[in-house]
């Protein structure tokens, strides 16, 4: 009995480091794109060709923020099961960030980050969802 209490204490932290670093990595993303839109979307793959368009960036930095304030909220108060489907359905945003990358001739290195990201969430999402069944 105590093995599977560690084991599941073990899952657990693998869970919240997860989505802890995808929280923090969030928050950064957002603040980065306020502080410099223009190195903010070079990185993303779709650089600015106008500094008039920067409030794009700002607009993706807002949102960015509200998903980070979220899923901390829902680490904070442990729904797990939110969160999965959060890293479930949060694989539209690196699919489409790495299509326009692609269209936008990025380096394959920024197109592969973005795929690396879809897998981080992938892998986030089992975690929880044996987390969450170990649980119920």
């Amino acid at each position: 009995m105590d093995s599977m209490n560690i084991k599941k204490s073990k899952l657990e932290i693998v869970g919240i480091t997860l989505v802890l670093l995808m929280t923090i990595l969030q928050g950064f993303y957002g603040i980065f794109a306020y502080v410099d839109p223009s190195a903010f979307s070079s990185i993303r793959g779709t650089e600015l060709f106008s500094n008039m368009d920067a409030d794009w960036v700002n607009i993706y930095g807002s949102r960015t923020i509200f998903i980070a304030l979220i899923f901390s909220y829902l680490l904070y108060i442990r729904h797990y099961s939110i969160l999965m489907w959060g890293a479930l359905f949060g694989i539209v945003m690196p699919v489409t960030d790495g299509i326009l990358a692609y269209q936008a001739d990025a380096p394959f290195k920024v197109v592969l980050k973005h795929i690396i990201t879809i897998l981080y969430l992938v892998i986030t999402f089992f975690v929880l969802n044996k987390l969450v069944r170990k649980k119920a």
